[in-house]
This record gives C-alpha cells, sequence and structure tokens, in this order.
C-alpha cells in the first residue's frame, strides 16, 4: 500500500488554537490502519509456516478486513468471528475481502475466546489482536508520520488493544524524538487506562461505546508492555465528545471517521485549552462508520450502544 497522507486543516486550527495535523488513515486500501498489519503478519506467516492453508481471528471489523484482504492475496482462508450486534457494513466488507464472517458472543473479547478455540481444533494459524508482526506493519503510519513531522509537541492516538499507539510509541523511539503521546480510550471502556494507571493487567465487566474499535474488556499484555512506559499519559473522553470529533471531522475536513477514527481528536476535545499554541498530531485511524450511526451523529445524536 502506499504511504496514507497527513494534512494540517486550516479550519481545525481556527476551532482549536492550535497546528493540527491529521494523519489520514481513512485514506487506506480498507479505510483503516489495521490493513497495514495485515500484509506484514500474512507476509511473515507464508515465509516461516508455508504449510499453513487458512488463519482465524476475531475483530469488530477493520481488523478482520485486513487479514481477510492479505489472506486472500496469498492464497490462504481466512475465518474471522465478531460478537452478534455487530456493524453490518463492516461485516459485508469483510466478506467481500474474503473471509467467512461468523458470530459468536456478545463482545469482542468473547469471539476472540472462540476464535482460540476454533483456531485450535481446525487447524488454523491464529492470528492475535496483538503480535509483533501486526505490530510491525502498523508502526509503519507512525513511522510516515513522524519522519514528516518530527516537531509535533503531542500525538494522539485512540486504544483498543494496543497495537495502533504501540506503533506511534516505537517509530518515534526509532526515529530518536520526544514528542509527547497520548492515548484516548473512551470513559465506557477504560481497560487500557486502568491498567496503565495501576500497573498491572485491569479488566473491565462491560465495553459498551459506539467507539467499537475501542470497544475491549480484557486488556493485553504486550501491549501495556509498551504504552504503559511509552504514553505520556491515557485520557478517557466521553461518547459524547467522540460524536462530537465526529461531526468535526465531517464539518471542518469533509472526512468520515468511525467512533474509534474520531477519538484522537476527540481527545484534542478534551484537552484544548492545554494545547493551544502547539503543534498538535491526531490519527484519523478509520473511516469505517456505519449510515445509521452518522445519521444519528449528524442529528447531534450519540449512536446509542446496547448494554
Amino acid at each position: 500500500m502506499p504511504p496514507t497522507p497527513q494534512y494540517a486543516w486550516p479550519t481545525l486550527a481556527a476551532r482549536f488554537g492550535a497546528e493540527v495535523w491529521v494523519k489520514h488513515e481513512n485514506h487506506g486500501p480498507t479505510g483503516a490502519f489495521k490493513v497495514r498489519g495485515g500484509i506484514t503478519f500474512i507476509d511473515w506467516l507464508r515465509r516461516t509456516q508455508p504449510e499453513a492453508t487458512g488463519v482465524c481471528t476475531a475483530t469488530r471489523g477493520n481488523h478482520g478486513q485486513s487479514i481477510a484482504r492479505a489472506a486472500r492475496a496469498a492464497g490462504l482462508s481466512a475465518k474471522v468471528f465478531v460478537p452478534y450486534g455487530n456493524s453490518e457494513e463492516k461485516n459485508a466488507a469483510m466478506r467481500a475481502f474474503g473471509a467467512e464472517v461468523i458470530e459468536f458472543g456478545h463482545d469482542f473479547d468473547t469471539a476472540k475466546e472462540e476464535a482460540f478455540r476454533v483456531a485450535k481444533a481446525e487447524n488454523l494459524v491464529i492470528v492475535p489482536p496483538f503480535h509483533p508482526e501486526l505490530l510491525r506493519g502498523v508502526a509503519t503510519y507512525g513511522y510516515e508520520f513522524l519522519s514528516a513531522l518530527p516537531d509535533l509537541d503531542t500525538v494522539y492516538v485512540p486504544i483498543g488493544c494496543g497495537s495502533g499507539i504501540c506503533g506511534v510509541i516505537t517509530a518515534r523511539d526509532a526515529l530518536g524524538l520526544t514528542c509527547e503521546i497520548v492515548g484516548v480510550v473512551s470513559e465506557q471502556a477504560q481497560c487500557a487506562k486502568l491498567s496503565a494507571k495501576n500497573h498491572r493487567l485491569v479488566e473491565t465487566n462491560s465495553a459498551h461505546t459506539f467507539a467499537d474499535g475501542m470497544a475491549v474488556r480484557v486488556p493485553v499484555k504486550e501491549a501495556l508492555n509498551i504504552y504503559a512506559k511509552g504514553a505520556t499519559r491515557i485520557i478517557a473522553v466521553s461518547e459524547e465528545e467522540i460524536a462530537e470529533a465526529c461531526r468535526i471531522y465531517y464539518t471542518d475536513t469533509h472526512n468520515l471517521a468511525e467512533g474509534a477514527g474520531a477519538a484522537s481528536l476527540a481527545g484534542l476535545i478534551h484537552e484544548k485549552e492545554q494545547m493551544r499554541g502547539k503543534k498538535v498530531g491526531v490519527i484519523l485511524s478509520g473511516g469505517n462508520i456505519d449510515v445509521a450511526q452518522f445519521a444519528t451523529i449528524l442529528g447531534g445524536g450519540v449512536p446509542w450502544v446496547a448494554t
């Protein structure tokens, strides 16, 4: 895939009183940053396990599209588990990229457990939500962004399972830069924030956010080990702030942002006053939002999430 662009939108600068650069991962081949990890993971798999015939994974949509796209190109099957009630439009996109999509469980973490079970039972290669080869691919967007803008003061990055923020931290450190990296979670899905704060894995009872890419109850230890040390801070934003960020992306830049994709801008909304006069980066990590959700947001509302 080619590099994605980064733009400094003057409308965002006027709104926030800061120089705001957007890394447009919504412009990638699947509309989200996850596509990068699928390329590197499947390439690694074909080189190291040439006997493999198929892969199995769990997702809320963007990771699944990435794995399906790369697996199909490599001649592998892809079985993808999603929770009941998952985005119909993301499910359709995964099927179009070649995945067999199977609904299981009430949330991502339950679907993930079933994916691991089925992979073992059917002799498929499990693609976990976090893996060194996924990180290697995802880190390339951080490398592109920070190579182009090494003088950014602060970069806001959404956190689900953690590959995105870990990729940006890895790229920053590899380039020898000193910018602050701020992780952003939903107030309704705070396992990453709580885990970093308490220096141990902290699971939550639920993750009822419309930002499905961040709807994670169970943190990933390998990711926590990186972002707990490498992030300056992790902040929680409200569902209202995430919806407002989606609206701002559309009104100010005419770009679609899904909930998780808008979370970094929601982080800037949350910290607007302390970012005045600074050079700030935000990651628009994905634009794959369902029509019904976006209609609700454009109407001034917040999409309802079943509990």
